[in-house]
């Protein structure tokens, strides 16, 4: 840090209260040639919303070009794969009140979609004397689904081939099927509740918008697939870059100039919304209401792991989400930019005094976490569905999460999302699935009375 020398006279100059709101002590500007303060300054707003109304072109550029995949109705798909290969040539129909109102064949990749009139209540069936020698439905009644398809939504439908039948009506399976889907969605949960939990603990914000983020994820992943073609691997991968880069803009061009003007957290949260509701209904004016899936990887015949059934998509979702989270938890502590963001989250002006340039470290946050709640966006809407409500959704479990865990700790938003993950899915044994959010919350409420700070949370003396 370099020192700020006085003026003549002996008196000392203390640093601009703008410059400590900001974390730096920066030599006092002398008053000399250049443009007035207002031209500069201006020049300088000029130079912070070009890249961010660029950004936005870009992003409605994207949903523009999703508008055109999102005007072909309603309808239902799937993929019928016996053992590891694809049954082509399978007869499926869809019926509605007993009478027939769409049927295809399975394609050589095992594909078939059904475009339906309308959204409404539908039974589609499997031929079962279409499917190959010595192929059948793993269970009696299995070559019938009811699906209910929503407006402009394309419904899978699963169809479970193989030998033999299965009985999963277990208590006690249900449970441990139950707890591992638990585990999975504390896992997605996790990847945005950490980036939520980084950005709170180095600005004091709390980002209501962190949903939308997801939801933008998702919706840039399927344009990236569906629209341009691309394999959903490198659709997410250059999804999680746009979402880096929006989240670093969003920062320098919102967030950064409120802070310097030391706009307070009550302020900002109200901008945080206003953020949320902006984005949400530009996603609903270009993407639509409809729920839509992937190209790739959206139905898929699960495999079974002892009592567990799981489809494998799900395996490398939980495989995926352990890897990165395992990256940021080491980045947090070993590399130095980990240990300058807990440095600035536990004591910004300390951090300051030591040389950290908070400013960047928490440009950096943002980038961070705003690509990881892409990357779980995008992993949400592979096991449910790309909606404009995606992140909306789960935005209350995102913040239970992050207050279970402990607020401004990483690593308390990891453990308590896993907590409400598994609690979510394992409550749905005693009440309706309607009300499984509920339960959740009731989880925090107990927790909370009997330890405030949450489970990794540190006391505070107040007063």
């Amino acid at each position: 840090m370099t020192a700020v020398d006085s003026p003549p006279g002996g008196q000392n100059s203390p640093a601009d209260p703008e410059e400590r709101r900001v974390g730096k002590i920066l030599p006092r500007p002398v008053q000399a040639s250049g443009p007035p303060p207002g031209r500069a300054a201006r020049g300088r707003a000029r130079l912070v919303l070009l890249p961010v109304l660029t950004l936005v072109a870009l992003a409605l550029a994207l949903l523009t070009m999703a508008a055109p995949a999102l005007a072909e109705g309603e309808g239902v798909r799937g993929t019928l794969n016996n053992g590891g290969e694809r049954v082509a040539g399978a007869r499926i129909t869809v019926e509605k009140d007993g009478e027939v109102v769409g049927q295809a064949e399975s394609d050589e990749n095992g594909q078939f979609a059904i475009p339906l009139p309308e959204p409404g209540d539908y039974v589609v069936k499997l031929d079962l004397d279409s499917l190959p020698e010595g192929v059948t439905v793993r269970t009696e009644g299995g070559e019938e689904r009811e699906v209910t398809v929503r407006p402009g939504a394309v419904q899978p439908a699963l169809f479970i081939l193989g030998e033999g039948d299965r009985d999963t009506t277990g208590t006690a399976e249900r449970a441990l099927q139950l707890f591992v889907r638990g585990v999975q969605f504390g896992l997605v949960i996790a990847m945005g509740a950490i980036g939520l939990s980084l950005i709170f603990g180095t600005t004091g914000l709390t980002n209501f918008a962190h949903g939308e983020f997801l939801t933008g994820g998702a919706i840039a992943a399927y344009v990236f697939n569906v629209t341009w073609g691309i394999n959903l691997i490198p659709a997410t991968i250059m999804a999680v870059i746009v979402g880096g880069a929006f989240g670093m803009l969003v920062d320098k061009g919102l967030w950064g100039p409120l802070r310097r003007r030391g706009t307070g957290l009550i302020a900002a949260l109200v901008v945080s919304i206003g953020l949320s509701l902006v984005l949400r209904y530009v996603y609903l004016y270009f993407f639509g209401g409809s729920s839509r899936s992937y190209a790739q990887y959206a139905t898929q015949q699960p495999i079974s792991i002892g009592p567990i059934e799981i489809p494998p998509r799900d395996l490398v979702i939980m495989g995926l989400s352990v890897v990165v989270l395992t990256a940021v938890g080491l980045a947090l502590v070993r590399t130095r930019l980990g240990k300058a963001t807990r440095a600035v989250a536990d004591n910004p002006s300390l951090a300051a005094s030591s040389g950290i340039d908070v400013e960047r470290v928490i440009n950096a946050v943002w980038i961070i976490g705003t690509a990881l709640a892409v990357l779980g966006g995008v992993l949400l809407a592979l096991s449910q569905q790309v909606s404009y409500l995606l992140g909306f959704q789960i935005l209350l479990l995102l913040f239970a999460g992050v207050t279970l865990g402990g607020l401004g700790t990483a690593f308390g938003a990891l453990v308590g999302s896993l907590v409400i993950g598994i609690f979510t899915q394992l409550s749905t044994l005693v009440i309706p699935a309607e009300l499984q959010n509920v339960g959740a919350l009731v989880v925090l409420i107990l927790i909370l009375v009997v330890r405030p700070q949450g489970i990794l949370g540190r006391a505070e003396r107040v007063g």
